[in-house]
């Protein structure tokens, strides 16, 4: 769910002070970006923009069961299909990851 190399690798390139604030940063913006999802179904390029955003930021922290459903869903709409895009499975493996990502955080920052 968590790639974790990714995770120590973005952490030791731009250092745990800036780590935190990546961390923060990612966080709100997929949570208020995903809210936005439901209302983009009607507009498949504007659902596939969005799905994309949110791969690219699921890959630069890691989160990579996420990136992988928003590539799913970024071809779907693509294809004009942005009603079968999958929004509640992205919301759940975000939800899961995020738990995973800040229980496991601490433990592995600090190995």
């Amino acid at each position: 769910m968590i790639d974790w190399d990714r995770v120590a690798e973005l952490h030791e390139e731009i250092g745990p002070e800036d780590f935190g604030e990546v961390v923060t940063l990612f966080l709100r913006e997929v949570e208020m970006t995903l809210s936005e999802l439901p209302s983009c179904r009607d507009s498949p390029p504007i659902l596939g923009e969005q799905l994309h955003f949110l791969k690219g930021s699921a890959l630069n922290l890691g989160f990579s069961a996420l990136a992988a459903l928003c590539e799913t869903g970024e071809a779907t709409a693509a294809s004009g299909a942005a009603e079968a895009v999958d929004i509640a499975a992205i919301r759940a493996a975000y939800a899961d990851s995020r738990l995973e990502f800040l229980h496991e955080l601490p433990v592995r920052m600090a190995a």
